[in-house]
């Protein structure tokens, strides 16, 4: 690489007057700015990189989970109420799940579908949050325990791997329909806490939270004065900050999970709150900040109601929108198939990291240098494709037997 900067710099000639003597003639020119060259590095340890991913579900157990998933429907609204009120809220009898069913009812036949069906792909555990034991106090505590761990097995274990997967369904079944969930919503701290988790902290495996939530962020102590704040639960906040919306530490909590321990949130949102007012702004930002925004080419790849942002290849509603159990599978489903989408021959560039001319990069495998070829790499509009018998090395790369990679290209500033 370094040889490649030389040799550009030697025709990165600086003006001196405006003239270049050159033995007994003087040719005039125009003064120009000399050519401003950048390099971008861009590398990766691949250890086992196809592995299962880990991934910890951070289950939003809060008391609006008892509200009917159709508010709409005439079964769930309480008679002789002006205006109508619904069953599960506040004061409000129970739903009769058998004809409304309720967002918890809705999320376990989802979640239990999915779990029973596609458990094996990838290391699942799991988390609530709030961490509620039924009192007044701590009904806005964030997680502190993780229910189910992260299973430490080998892939190939398949039936451990699904044992795991049973383990969380069975959980989430064995809640009351009714008189499980509870509290409030303290999203950004219970965030914090699993990113903690050691179960987290691999190096040879992709990690991901996925936070289904079905209301809005709140309960923190630290949150905008309540007097002005957006309030979660009613027109007014009162003088109580625990109710109102911490959209800010939310998505600065998983800013930094991204940036300072490379664990990608996925962000589902399952319930009307998440669905108008404050709610897609605030998920949205969360989930781009997260790193697995909704990814499009065209409107049709953001399904009904959406549309593409071409420019930035990303859908309008950047989270996961689920109103009901087989749009919660569909989603679950979909981001399933991403997660276990990467190709690990692919060192991706972004378009400013991708030099304006192939002879601009030099590829390193194992700290050596790789020319291009059939059996080596070639530069596409994603990034360094490796190919053919170097793609074979890398499938083939374990725990113990990694390999790395690294591109270095030079560009114009």
């Amino acid at each position: 690489m370094r040889a490649k900067q030389s040799l550009l710099s030697a025709f990165v000639v600086g003006i001196v007057g405006g003239a270049l003597v050159s033995a007994c003639q003087t040719y005039d020119f125009e003064p120009v700015e000399p050519l401003a060259l950048a390099q971008t590095t861009v590398g990766d340890v691949i250890s086992a990189k196809a592995s299962k991913p880990n991934m910890m579900v951070l289950l939003d157990t809060s008391g609006s989970m008892t509200l009917p998933v159709d508010g709409s429907d005439p079964d769930c609204q309480i008679a002789g109420t002006n205006p109508p009120r619904l069953c599960g809220e506040q004061g409000q009898p129970d739903c009769d799940v058998n004809v409304c069913p309720t967002r918890w009812t809705e999320m376990r036949s989802a979640m239990s579908t999915f779990l029973g069906t596609s458990g094996a792909i990838a290391r699942l555990g799991l988390t609530t949050y709030p961490a509620s034991t039924g009192s007044t106090s701590t009904q806005c505590a964030a997680s502190t325990s993780v229910k189910i761990p992260i299973p430490q097995v080998e892939d190939s274990d398949t039936a451990g791997l699904q044992g795991t997967a049973n383990s969380i369904s069975d959980w989430i079944l064995s809640v009351p329909v009714n008189d499980g969930p509870l509290g409030g919503t303290p999203t950004s701290l219970s965030l914090k806490f699993v990113g903690e988790q050691p179960d987290l902290q691999t190096r040879d495996r992709d990690d991901f939270i996925l936070l289904l939530t079905d209301g809005l962020p709140n309960c923190n102590p630290q949150a905008p004065n309540p007097t002005t704040c957006t309030c979660t639960q009613t027109t007014s906040c009162g003088s109580t900050a625990l109710v109102c919306l911490d959209k800010d530490a939310s998505v600065s909590a998983v800013s930094e999970l991204r940036a300072q321990k490379d664990i990608r949130t996925i962000v589902i949102g399952f319930g009307a709150e998440t669905a108008s007012g404050a709610g897609p702004e605030t998920l949205n930002a969360m989930a781009e900040a997260g790193g697995f925004a909704r990814s499009c080419t065209a409107d049709a790849d953001c399904g009904a109601g959406d549309t593409c942002e071409v420019a930035r290849q990303l859908c309008r509603r950047r989270f996961y929108q689920a109103a009901n159990q087989d749009e919660l599978h569909a989603a679950l489903l979909e981001i399933i198939n991403r997660v276990g989408d990467d190709d690990p021959c692919l060192l991706k560039l972004d378009a400013a990291q991708r030099p304006s001319d192939p002879s601009l990069i030099v590829v390193y495998v194992d700290d050596e240098v790789m020319e291009p070829g059939a059996n080596n790499w070639e530069l596409t509009s994603e990034g360094v494709q490796f190919v053919g018998s170097t793609c074979d090395r890398i499938l083939s790369s374990t725990e113990a037997n990694p390999i790395k990679l690294e591109a270095r290209a030079v560009q114009r500033k």
